[in-house]
């Protein structure tokens, strides 16, 4: 009997609990080689988020995660291959030198990881390639629809999904098939990072967030302080994790039924769970929608009326606009890798209707940004609140000022990320190119 050598190829699945694509190898092959890209800034990307490589915190946050599943694979005798190549050639290079009979992978809901899983098995019909939904409540064929038939809004896809089973999680794997031999040519070396931060990558860390979360009466008030802006406490901070798969969303559901039986059910408990639907929806909506996700007249097809502004995507970025909150918001995300719920809506609203910007340059940036950038949320958030996706009532504009007094009204927050901007301008150049000169008082 010939021997089956699988390659397994880490996406947004960086853990070894409830994962049932490993489990699947370990029963599967006879050896195998683990196998993870890791992210760059793409043309396309560069392009819209006008930087040329991903933020600090984000890279820290992967790289966390990265050494950590590294160190659990090392304790069931294998390891993570981390390589410097986009994944269709650091495939393709992996399966001709070794020999892979079985590809696994999870089903990601970005259009360039699955046109790369296309292109392989076209180049290598013999090959066995194994996708399961690693990263979701339930499976497709759980859905009581098809994928063309996905409800256009959140609101009746929860109605239809929030009664399903969701399974409990899979055991974490206690063997793995024996360690595949491979050395690329653009093998990335990955060293610790002990720079003081809330947020810290890797299952483990993910996993004590939770217990410690869940041990605290915290889940019993989310609903009343989901929408603050700053501090650990507020909200559940899941998403990281969530985000790179270091956690999966049935082990978050499956902590959440404990707290509740322990605890009791309530509002905020049962909004933890909305809020876990919801990162489901947009999920299956990019696997609906797929390249659409990135179009600028969305889903919809339906362009908004935009024009672009360098100078004006410039200081939205560097936090240098004529909006306090907006600034603050901004200096958080450059500084940590990270912003409240809040806060992302105020800056998109900000983004798309007082710069008149194109949405896609914003949901770039946060690409490139966000410790827990996930391409279906953040992608589809930002079509929502741009008018072109899910939501039926078209764009969201918020009242910044308003919005200031109602989530920071003695201006702490602005202060503690230094929001205030004097002397800020929307523009410095007039419609023909001229210097917009302002007086001491800030006329022009």
């Amino acid at each position: 009997m010939s021997k089956r050598i699988g390659l397994y190829w880490f996406t947004n699945d960086l853990r070894v609990h409830d994962n049932l694509l490993l489990s699947n190898a370990v029963q599967e092959v006879d050896e195998l080689l683990c196998l993870y890209c890791y992210p760059s800034i793409t043309p396309f990307l560069s392009h819209y988020s006008q930087v040329s490589q991903l933020g600090q915190g984000r890279q820290r946050f992967i790289k966390d995660a990265l050494l950590c599943l590294d160190n659990s694979l090392n304790s069931l005798g294998q390891r993570l291959t981390v390589v410097n190549l986009s994944p269709w050639p650091a495939l393709q290079h992996a399966i001709e030198q070794i020999g892979v009979t079985h590809l696994f992978v999870n089903a990601n809901a970005g259009v360039d990881e699955q046109r790369a899983v296309e292109i392989i098995k076209r180049q290598n019909p013999h090959l066995i390639v194994t996708q399961k939904e690693t990263c979701t409540l339930f499976t497709q064929e759980q859905l009581p629809f098809t994928l063309r038939e996905l409800p256009k809004t959140f609101t009746q896809f929860r109605k239809r999904a929030e009664c399903l089973t969701v399974c409990s999680p899979v055991d974490k794997v206690q063997v793995l098939p024996r360690m595949m031999t491979y050395e690329p040519e653009a093998l990335l070396c990955l060293s610790a990072s002990n720079k003081h931060r809330s947020f810290f990558g890797g299952e483990r860390a993910g996993l004590e967030h939770c217990r410690q979360y869940f041990a605290s009466t915290l889940a019993s008030e989310y609903k009343q302080t989901r929408n603050g802006l700053d501090g650990m406490d507020y909200s559940t901070k899941f998403s990281p994790w969530l985000a790179n798969g270091c956690l999966s969303p049935k082990t978050i559901y499956a902590m959440l039924k404990h707290y509740e039986a322990a605890n009791g059910a309530n509002d905020s408990t049962y909004w933890i769970y909305f809020e876990l639907l919801w990162r489901e929806y947009f999920y299956w909506y990019a696997r609906r929608y797929k390249r659409q996700l990135f179009r600028f007249g969305g889903i919809q097809n339906k362009a908004p009326l935009t024009s672009f502004y360098a100078h004006r995507f410039q200081q939205w970025k560097k936090g240098e606009t004529p909006f306090p909150i907006v600034n603050a918001c901004m200096h958080q995300l450059n500084e940590t890798g990270y912003m409240s719920n809040r806060g992302r809506q105020l800056v998109a609203s900000c983004l798309v209707h007082e710069l008149g910007l194109d949405w896609r340059y914003g949901a770039a940036y946060f690409e490139s940004q966000l410790i827990d950038y996930d391409v279906a949320s953040n992608w589809g958030n930002w079509q929502y609140l741009a008018g072109v996706g899910a939501d039926p009532r078209g764009t969201r504009q918020f009242n910044l000022e308003k919005q200031t007094q109602m989530y920071d009204p003695y201006m702490e927050f602005i202060d503690r990320w230094k929001g205030r901007c004097a002397g800020a301008h929307l523009d410095s150049v007039d419609m023909v190119d001229w210097p917009i000169v302002t007086d001491s008082n800030g006329n022009t």
